[in-house]
């Protein structure tokens, strides 16, 4: 993880905001929107700057669903390139499990890895038709196993370890991913909420607290989600894919990757 130059990005950003305006911090406030600042400030991200709330949601569902989909047949592609072992260009990195794997090992079959919809399908049957079921922002290589395992549950804190878990956790209703990834599962989970309101043809994604979710169009846990961005910031790793998404697929961002603390100025 990049958590030297990244860790500590939100003391640091309010911070910096307290001695702008010379106050002394507060014991509790929320981040502000413009904290950090990225190459992207001034051009992608013009609108939402300074914004915070519903107002900088908005913002930003507009500036992302600028957005080209892919087919589902294409994802198995785009995630040879997005996901790519930065220390073997033959493999992918697993997401769940950590663990490298074959890019030519996907498929359906044990040994196999596939396609995960970090958000699950089922949370607002979208499916895989292209859109929210497509978007390689939150789509990411599984093995097959632990792809059935994690199924449709919500994510939480807890459980017990299973075949190639890499750490991470499962019971009968919540799903814990290996620390490592624990941010980048928040990030993507809200992505999806940002990008998908009800105002195309999909159902409008948002998060909650709960782990019951079932087929509604939310997802869980909220509160748990926000402790994992947090406490996980992004990586060169995530980055990076972030980037390639933008830059070789979709043309939008994750803005929650260039900007983390937009999570606690909307939540």
């Amino acid at each position: 993880m990049s958590v030297a130059h990244k860790g500590s990005w939100k003391a640091l950003a309010v911070g910096v905001s307290a001695v702008l305006v010379g106050l002394t911090l507060p014991t509790v406030a929320a981040t502000p929107a413009a904290a950090t600042t990225t190459a992207y400030d001034d051009t992608y991200y013009a609108g939402a700057i300074g914004k915070t709330g519903t107002a900088l949601k908005s913002s930003l569902h507009s500036i992302i669903s600028d957005q080209t989909t892919i087919s589902y047949s294409a994802v198995w592609n785009a995630l040879k390139v997005t996901d790519q072992d930065p220390n073997n260009s033959s493999n992918v990195v697993l997401l769940y499990s950590g663990i490298s794997r074959s890019k030519s090992l996907n498929g359906g079959a044990t040994g196999n890895w596939n396609r995960e919809h970090t958000w699950a399908q089922s949370h607002g049957d979208f499916g895989t038709s292209a859109g929210p079921g497509t978007d390689l922002h939150h789509l990411r290589p599984e093995d097959v196993q632990v792809n059935s395992i994690r199924g449709n549950k919500d994510f939480d804190n807890g459980g017990s370890s299973f075949t190639n878990s890499g750490g991470s956790l499962t019971d009968s209703n919540s799903f814990e991913p290996r620390s490592a990834v624990k941010g980048d599962v928040a990030r993507m989970i809200l992505y999806m909420a940002v990008r998908y309101e009800g105002d195309d043809a999909w159902e409008d994604l948002e998060p909650n607290d709960s782990v019951s979710n079932g087929s509604v169009p939310y997802h869980g846990r909220l509160s748990v989600l926000k402790q994992w961005n947090e406490a996980d910031p992004p990586s060169a790793f995530e980055e990076r894919r972030n980037e390639l998404i933008y830059s070789n697929y979709q043309g939008n961002r994750n803005p929650f990757i260039d900007h983390p603390e937009w999570v606690e100025a909307i939540w």
